[in-house]
């Protein structure tokens, strides 16, 4: 033979395991992830993700960034699109009321990633850099101050109308982003 070398078996194996550590977090609860779980999910070996992640806080903290970057992504979109103040304010309430989150699952799983980072702090950089995307994309349209606000705003708004039995609607939220993007001294 050649000198040819040979490619990976399996080179969506790391992605796979990421996604199916995802799913066994929107299962079970970050506290209740095993490895044995996340690999059965991912229909792999055992040993392939010790290969791949050093521990399971390296696993989470992979896993939990994958999720913010694909939130941040669309969340950015949104924001990149809009041309005027107007369009930035109904960009901002699409992200509360759309489908920015993408699923259900993906607001339970950053439910699950806040609640984790409070006790593991090597992945509150996670949530700092995701803080970061979500307050440089507002800051596109928005002073600092105000990009803070709307992202908070965003982020208690989101958890708020996925429990609350009577969720603000559109209109309500699109009266509340307004109020905070037209704040007097901006």
């Amino acid at each position: 033979m050649s000198g040819s070398t040979r490619g990976p078996n399996d080179p969506r194996r790391r992605e796979r395991i990421l996604d199916a550590a995802l799913d066994v977090v929107a299962e079970h609860g970050a506290i209740k992830v095993t490895y044995r779980r996340i690999a059965e999910a991912a229909g792999v070996p055992l040993g392939s993700l010790t290969y791949y992640f050093d521990d399971m806080e390296h696993l989470l903290t992979a896993a939990f960034g994958r999720l913010a970057d694909s939130v941040s992504s669309r969340y950015g979109a949104l924001l990149e699109a809009a041309g005027t103040p107007q369009e930035a304010e109904a960009a901002v309430v699409e992200i509360i009321c759309g489908k920015v989150w993408g699923t259900d699952r993906d607001l339970l799983l950053s439910y699950e990633l806040y609640a984790f980072a409070t006790r593991h702090p090597e992945l509150r950089e996670v949530m700092r850099s995701w803080m970061r995307a979500s307050r440089m994309s507002l800051a596109r349209h928005f002073d600092p101050l105000t990009a803070r606000a709307l992202d908070a705003l965003v982020e208690g708004l989101s958890i708020h109308n996925s429990v609350d039995a009577e969720p603000a609607d559109r209109a309500d939220v699109a009266a509340i982003v307004h109020a905070v993007a037209s704040r007097p001294g901006r």
